[in-house]
């Protein structure tokens, strides 16, 4: 993968098939980051596992909020954990992958409010068009409020797992890698906004792929899952971190999952506030999917682009801005002292 640049000083003109001249290659980057990832995941969960503390086959079945906060918190430290041991290999600022910036409540929290704004939409929709029934609660009394609070940080780890994973270290490597194309394209395009939206594109089919592992998944799903991904994306664009996004994935799920009771790419919870199904055509209804696998979800994730648009320009803060990131030029060896002979 070519790359764009990064530093311009001599101590990173050297080339060969694992360095550029501008660092480790973001071929060999991700190798690397992929391969401690693995083995880093596959150890934690197998201790939480021995130590009862998550399901031994899995969450599809009836999730717990305790047992997914451990889960996803554990896997989103493993994923922090290889960004930062990658940060010190490539000697680039932990900041440009995602989690740094300002005004980062103030945009986790916008972002809570856009996506419970958004899946409330969607459920709206489906309710007046006949293609969603609510049955009736599931909760009552003091259950009300214990299982609203109980989900809370289960779904924030999962927007912080889900978002640092894709489009965190990977996102901004893959962006340097194919920032190459930029040479062969007309009109002189900027290496790092051509190499930020193919990676984009890439990684946006990668995370709709990765949906169809859910139970109950459907083609139009998997779309659905892409083109948020992409309104993700849109938003680390503009803002230059993640937590906008971080807040509008956490928000979105818990909104389908814990208060409306509908299918989230086919897991339903038990402790959920609602009791609903779905009418009509899969197509139209999102079936055993959910609100994700109808078409009409397209609608909110149009408005969710035309919002970050509108509300989050372009500023010194965008992604833009951070990219290249300088590679930081090692430690000169300090001369030797003067002869005294």
């Amino acid at each position: 993968m070519s790359e764009f640049p990064v530093s311009t000083s001599p101590a990173h003109r050297s080339s060969s098939i694992f360095v550029g001249p501008h660092g480790l290659r973001a071929g060999w980057s991700l190798l690397i980051a992929v391969f401690l990832f693995a083995i880093l995941s596959m150890g934690i969960t197998a201790v939480l596992r021995a130590g009862h503390l998550i399901p031994r086959h899995g969450m599809a079945q009836n999730p717990d909020p305790l047992a997914v906060f451990v889960s996803e918190i554990a896997l989103f430290l493993a994923i922090a954990i290889v960004t930062g041991v990658m940060s010190k290999i490539e000697r680039r600022p932990l900041s440009v992958y995602g989690l740094g910036g300002n005004r980062k409540t103030s945009r986790l929290l916008y972002g809570i409010v856009v996506g419970l704004a958004a899946i409330s939409l969607l459920v709206l929709i489906l309710l007046k068009s006949g293609l969603l029934v609510i049955d009736g609660r599931m909760l009552y009394g003091k259950d009300v409020a214990r299982y609203l609070i109980l989900w809370i940080p289960g779904f924030l780890a999962i927007g912080f797992f889900e978002e640092y994973l894709f489009r965190g270290y990977l996102q901004y490597t893959l962006s340097r890698g194919f920032s190459g194309f930029a040479e062969v394209l007309p009109g002189n395009p900027a290496p790092g906004t051509v190499g930020f939206w193919i990676a984009a594109i890439v990684v946006s089919f990668g995370f709709g792929a990765v949906h169809g592992s859910n139970p109950g998944e459907s083609p139009a799903g998997l779309v659905c899952a892409g083109a948020a991904s992409l309104v993700f994306c849109f938003s680390l664009w503009r803002t230059g971190s993640l937590w906008w996004a971080v807040g509008l994935h956490a928000a979105w799920d818990y909104g389908q999952s814990v208060l409306f009771g509908v299918s989230d790419s086919g897991a339903l919870f038990d402790h959920r506030l609602l009791k609903t199904h779905p009418a009509g055509a899969p197509l139209l209804s999102g079936g055993a999917t959910g609100p994700e696998g109808s078409i009409f979800c397209l609608i909110p994730l149009l408005l969710m682009a035309a919002v970050i648009h509108l509300t989050l320009p372009c500023n010194k803060e965008s992604y833009a801005s951070l990219m290249p990131a300088d590679v930081e030029a090692p430690a000169s060896p300090e001369p030797p002292p003067p002869s005294t002979s």
